[in-house]
């Protein structure tokens, strides 16, 4: 077990409904098939080898409409609006396996479909660390809208799915007592288990983006009346700002991106025995690792793609975010569960906050932050600055250095696999990254040619 769950006294959750739960429902095509009968987004991972099995349930129920005022509780404006959703688990299959750790993503829908990017990021420590995951699909654009919505994705599969009460409600404010039944339902299920009887601790909220400016809203105005969840992991922020009379722990992970572009230098919070933020130099709001994984998934699902190559610069920095990200999760566990903190980072140095701009070195990385070996001894410049149409904004640049500015940098293979291993321990010691990310990173460095003639 990652940490010691024993002693947690869960949260009580008494004022959120727990709603019906169907599944898991049946996969009567294989991923890519033309029906779509099959889980939007589904697993390319072997997952199976790894003792894990993907589920998809569908859980309804009447929703309550809150109000969400900026770092204020929320109150009740409506309830009993109906509403059919589904969330996609992915759980060891033996209790052995398991942590006692559910982390409940809300997933992004700014592309227009289902988009689990907490998983995608961080599959590998999930499963060798023996997590659960659910992705919830809470809001409209996700689950209605043509043309990746679910219901128009796949009427066979999806086609009863509504979180808009029949279009009565159709904005979003329903979301976030979706998002409270949801963990209920992990924790109090009534029925179907959508754990399959593992023995449920801690449920953790996250989400990337877009979502996780949902869940600074839900935190601020919706945790104080649901407390169903026992901490939040939220990344990539777009300039929320937290509460800070809330008990519940909360960390926060942004990109150089999020910093300068999406309004985080202005929001910025000081580290606090309930907040942790991390900022990871050179870093773009979607990196290049992201952008790889996912253009497989989007091919086979039929579903829309940004083009990069028409951005300024080169687009999609390959700072590894994922490898920060992985980190967190220990940490915020243990935080939760025994009050160890975690470590602090320095912020992004900026020369000014409005607009955010960024301290810079001789070839244009940023200054200040975790600074990832691909970053503290670089070979290109990598920032979280691009311009052009459609998403560029968040695709940050990756310019690699020329032979000659290689050259002068590094005499030798051999001098450059050791600053990046020098880098990498300095990291791995301050608990920014872990140990199987760290290997990797030697690992890439030495079977690059940098320093070979």
């Amino acid at each position: 077990m990652l940490v010691a769950l024993a002693a947690i006294i869960a949260p009580a959750g008494a004022a959120v409904p727990n709603p019906t739960v169907t599944g898991p429902i049946p996969v009567n095509a294989p991923p890519g098939d033309p029906s779509h009968d099959y889980p939007q987004l589904a697993t390319q991972v072997d997952i199976a080898s790894q003792g894990y099995v993907e589920e998809e349930y569908f859980f309804q129920g009447t929703a309550t409409l809150y109000s969400t005022p900026p770092l204020a509780t929320g109150g009740v404006v409506s309830s009993g609006h109906p509403y059919k959703t589904r969330m996609i688990v992915r759980r060891p299959t033996s209790a052995e396996r398991f942590n006692g750790i559910v982390i409940v993503e809300w997933v992004n829908v700014t592309s227009g479909y289902n988009l689990d990017a907490m998983w995608q990021a961080s599959f590998d420590l999930l499963m060798r660390e023996g997590y659960a995951y659910v992705g919830v699909s809470a809001q409209r654009v996700g689950v209605q809208q043509q043309p990746s919505g679910l219901t128009a994705w796949s009427p066979t599969r999806y086609g009863t799915l509504d979180v808009t009460a029949g279009n009565t409600v159709p904005s979003d404010t329903l979301s976030y007592d979706i998002f409270s039944q949801a963990a209920q339902a992990i924790r109090h299920p009534v029925g179907v288990n959508p754990l399959g009887g593992l023995p449920v601790r801690l449920i953790i909220a996250a989400g990337v983006s877009q979502s996780q400016g949902r869940l600074v809203a839900y935190h601020n105005s919706i945790h104080p009346l649901a407390g169903v969840y026992d901490g939040f992991y939220l990344v990539l922020g777009l300039g929320g700002r937290l509460r800070t009379d809330l008990a519940v722990k909360v960390f926060k992970v942004n990109t150089e991106n999020d910093v300068l572009l999406l309004g985080e230098a202005a929001a910025r919070q000081p580290d606090s025995d309930r907040l942790r933020t991390w900022e990871i130099a050179g870093t773009s709001h979607v990196s290049f690792q992201s952008a790889v994984f996912r253009r497989e998934l989007l091919i086979r699902d039929g579903l829309p793609q940004a083009d990069t190559t028409v951005c300024s610069l080169p687009a999609l920095s390959h700072i590894p975010t994922r490898y920060v990200l992985n980190a967190v999760y220990g940490h915020l566990a243990r935080w939760i569960v025994d009050g160890s903190a975690p470590p602090i980072a320095p912020r992004i140095e900026l020369n000014s906050v409005s607009p955010a701009v960024a301290a810079r070195d001789t070839f244009g990385n940023a200054l200040g932050g975790i600074r990832l070996a691909q970053h503290a001894v670089p070979t290109a410049t990598n920032t979280g600055v691009n311009t052009g149409p459609g998403f560029c904004f968040l695709f940050g640049s990756h310019v690699p250095f020329d032979a000659a500015t290689l050259a002068a940098l590094y005499r030798n293979h051999g001098q450059y696999v050791s600053a990046v291993d020098q880098t990498t321990n300095k990291n791995l010691a301050a608990g920014y990254i872990l140990g199987p990310e760290a290997e990797a990173t030697v690992e890439e460095a030495a079977r690059s040619d940098i320093g070979k003639e």
